[in-house]
C-alpha cells in the first residue's frame, strides 16, 4: 500500500477513513448532508462499505482521495479530492466536502479546503474547482473563503468555484 497523505495546519487534520469512523459518522450525518453530499442517508453497511471502497481507492492510487476532517480529536466531516474526473480539463481537481453540525461554523471547512487544495497540488493538480448546488449558499460561502472565485453555472446545473494551484507550494 502507498503512503496515505496527512496534512494538517494545526487546527485540521486530513487523514484517510478508516472504518473506525463509521460511528462518527453515522452519529454526525444530517438532512444536509444527505441533501448536498451523500445522495442518501447512510447504513452502518453502507458506510462500512464507503469507507473500504475509500481505502481501496487509496491502495490502488486511485482518481479519488477521500480523507476525514478531524479537529479537536474527533472526525467533523470529509472531504474528497477527485482527480481526473470526465467534466474536468487537464490540471484540474475536484474538491466535495461536508461537515456534521456540531462542527459547522467555525472555519474547519475553509481550512479542510486549503489543506485538500495543497494536496492536489502536491500531487500535480493546477487547478481546483468546486462544484456548488446554487441553493447551498454555505459551500459557496466556504468556496469564498478559501480563495476561490466564482467562474460559471456548469452543465451539470451547478455553480464553479475555480482556484489556481501553486507548483507544489504553500497557498497564500
Amino acid at each position: 500500500m502507498p503512503e496515505i497523505s496527512r496534512l494538517s495546519d494545526g487546527t485540521v487534520t486530513l487523514s484517510p477513513l478508516c472504518l473506525d469512523d463509521v460511528d462518527a459518522h453515522l452519529a454526525g450525518e444530517d438532512d444536509q448532508l444527505v441533501r448536498w453530499l451523500n445522495g442518501g442517508p447512510g447504513t452502518r453497511a453502507t458506510v462500512e462499505a464507503h469507507i473500504r471502497r475509500c481505502l481501496e481507492r487509496w491502495a490502488a492510487g486511485g482518481p479519488v482521495h477521500t480523507f476525514g476532517i478531524r479537529t479537536e480529536g474527533a472526525l467533523a466531516g470529509t472531504i474528497d479530492v477527485r482527480f481526473d474526473q470526465p467534466y474536468l480539463a487537464p490540471g484540474q481537481v475536484n474538491l466535495a466536502y461536508g461537515l456534521y453540525p456540531a462542527w459547522r461554523g467555525r472555519g474547519i471547512a475553509t481550512r479542510a479546503v486549503r489543506l485538500a487544495c495543497l494536496h492536489a497540488a502536491a500531487a500535480g493538480a493546477t487547478q481546483a474547482v468546486i462544484r456548488v448546488d446554487p441553493e447551498n449558499t454555505a459551500s459557496a460561502a466556504v468556496a469564498g473563503r478559501a480563495g476561490f472565485t466564482y467562474l460559471r453555472q456548469g452543465q451539470d446545473d451547478h455553480d464553479w468555484y475555480v482556484r489556481r494551484l501553486p507548483a507544489r507550494g504553500a497557498l497564500p
